[in-house]
């Protein structure tokens, strides 16, 4: 049975797609199958799947992909229950009703949240939507600059949030952008290897929660 993993967050911005897309090729390195269902209108997960479906090398694993409306999400996820080990989905940025349907679908929802007061209050409208649906997410603190007094104060909020934090911090790393802009996940890139190492702690932290 497939375990479904949605990632929300208000804010635009907050790197979802990006930590989706590294994840997921993270688990597929390790020989999951895996699933990406994409429910945000901007398709920037379905265009750095293309890019990858082109390339012909350096891949690891095998991922599927397609996409959903925001209200199709539980009926599309439900395809691969029997036939893949995740279905990771990337949500829009917006917190409304058809959100609703991927949070309760899912069993763990990842909230990436930037190293800022305003992501910080931007998760809260996430946080209330997954509480509501009997849910607690893990918050990830993503693109953050180590050793600044901003990233140490946010990284200390989240554990005053609705949300299990992540201790597996994500850092502000060019590799991140550059490995989708190549369709890859840093797990693939050579020269990579903090970024890898950083997404494999997230991914081990994420598996331990389902």
């Amino acid at each position: 049975m497939a375990r479904i993993i949605t990632f929300a967050q208000q804010k635009g911005g907050s790197g979802k797609t990006t930590l989706c897309a590294h994840v997921a090729v993270e688990l597929a390195s390790r020989g999951h199958g895996v699933a990406l269902l994409d429910s945000d209108p901007q398709g920037s997960l379905g265009r750095w799947f293309m890019t990858r479906f082109e390339r012909d090398s350096g891949l690891k694993g095998d991922i599927t992909f397609s996409t959903s409306s925001a209200w199709g999400v539980s009926y599309e996820a439900s395809k691969y229950k029997d036939t893949h080990d995740y279905v990771l989905i990337d949500t829009p940025p917006k917190i409304d009703s058809d959100l609703k349907p991927a949070l309760k679908s899912s069993d763990l929802i990842v909230v990436p949240v930037t190293a800022s007061q305003v992501d910080l209050w931007a998760t809260e409208g996430v946080l209330e939507m997954a509480g509501r649906e009997k849910k607690r997410p893990l918050a990830v603190l993503n693109r953050a600059r180590a050793g600044t007094k901003l990233t140490n104060s946010v990284k200390a909020a989240l554990s005053g949030l609705e949300a299990e934090a992540a201790e597996a911090v994500v850092a502000n790393r060019v590799a991140y952008a550059e490995a989708l802009g190549a369709g890859l996940g840093v797990a693939e890139m050579p020269g990579a290897g903090m970024a890898a190492a950083e997404i494999a702690a997230l991914t081990d932290e994420i598996l331990a929660r389902l």
